[in-house]
């Protein structure tokens, strides 16, 4: 797969890039077109989308949808316009609007055939193309690679995007699609959000497909969506958890920062030694257990989160009530919330005796694995 990252080669200066989206109908081009031009963006770039799918029903609208989630203009002539003038237009657009990176939202087929080829070219032709990008869906496995092949051969790409990677796939496609075209992989999408779309790392990818995870990616992630204030509140909390003072508003913070990295499952998904596929992290994992607990946090008073003795049995129905859960939850919650704690205090008291004789500060954290993520009697 390569031993570095490869990136998108950009013309110097102020001058356009041209980059052509290609690939098969439901492999995701006009997302990903979406995802490049927001992740370019935010590097700084002026980008511009332009719609030349002119035959599936609602792509133009699509686009122009997500083109506005990403605060990215959309070029548009309809759908009664060759895509190869629409393509020339908007190139000329660019320009006279100082824009420095266009990104071409192609028509795809349910299946490779002579006329999507003919229109590939003809855009070829009335427009320069730099970079030539192949999506293709990873779920497809050896199609992906006949597919990458073909579009190769018959048009010429220069590196290819692989979507749907959250699934239970773990990214054989992109060791065999290397082997088979010798085109760099450049991105992954890892989801249905406009900002799930990661830079493709082949000592990464290695490691997903051998089910060792991704921590680097983890971290980029964390590094991506907690700002100034999350890494200091983050911090802090790690001085609670030390000290055995974890409270609910600790146990908030600790969630909406989850959130922004993309959920629990995400998270767990790119943990060294898991090993399990998507289905099999879902099914351990309730998220939408998550949304209930949080609800009963929501419905304490400041006082109650900050200390749980609070909690009387009244406290608690009345909890119970404004959250909308049965009371029985709001137990199990607490009582587990309250276990929790106590063995936080236990571990940071062994940490601190191992640090001291020189053992392992982690010596008593053994056991918290089960706390955390399970369905059953699980702390979230």
């Amino acid at each position: 797969m390569g031993s570095e990252k490869t990136e998108i080669a950009f013309q110097p200066g102020k001058a356009v890039t041209v980059l052509m989206m290609v690939g098969l109908q439901g492999a995701g081009k006009t997302t990903t077109a979406a995802k490049l031009a927001g992740k370019y963006k935010q590097k700084g770039k002026k980008p511009l989308l332009v719609a030349l799918d002119v035959y599936r029903p609602a792509a133009i609208k699509q686009l122009q949808v997500n083109g506005e989630k990403q605060g990215v203009e959309v070029f548009t002539m309809g759908d009664n316009v060759k895509p190869a003038q629409i393509a020339k237009k908007a190139v000329e657009y660019a320009e006279k609007q100082s824009m420095n990176l266009v990104i071409l939202d192609t028509a795809g087929r349910l299946q490779i055939d002579k006329d999507m080829m003919r229109e590939l070219e003809e855009i070829k032709k009335a427009v320069t193309v730099h970079q030539t990008l192949l999506v293709v869906d990873a779920m497809t496995g050896q199609e992906a690679v006949n597919v990458a092949k073909t579009f190769d051969a018959k048009v010429g790409t220069d590196g290819v995007v692989l979507t749907k990677l959250d699934g239970d796939t773990r990214g054989g496609a992109a060791l065999s699609i290397r082997a088979v075209t010798g085109k760099p992989i450049l991105y992954i999408g890892m989801g249905e959000k406009l900002s799930d779309l990661e830079q493709f790392y082949p000592d990464r990818m290695a490691s997903r497909i051998l089910g060792m995870g991704d921590v680097l990616t983890l971290i980029d992630k964390a590094q991506e969506a907690l700002d100034k204030e999350d890494e200091e509140r983050t911090r802090e909390m790690a001085g609670h958890l030390r000290k055995g003072k974890f409270d609910f508003n600790d146990y908030l913070d600790s969630m909406k920062q989850m959130q922004k990295m993309g959920g629990l499952t995400s998270i767990l998904g790119m943990m060294p030694g898991m090993g399990l596929s998507k289905d099999q992290l879902e099914g351990a994992i309730d998220e939408k257990q998550l949304k209930r607990t949080e609800a009963i946090i929501l419905s304490m008073t400041p006082q109650e989160r900050a200390n749980p003795k609070l909690l009387t049995p009244q406290r608690k129905f009345r909890i119970a009530k404004g959250s909308g859960n049965d009371i029985a939850e709001v137990n199990r919650f607490i009582k587990q919330f309250t276990q929790m704690q106590k063995m936080m205090k236990q571990a940071g008291s062994m940490g601190r005796k191992g640090r001291r004789r020189g053992g392992n500060p982690f010596g008593g954290m053994g056991n918290m694995g089960g706390m955390f993520g399970g369905r059953k009697g699980g702390f979230f």
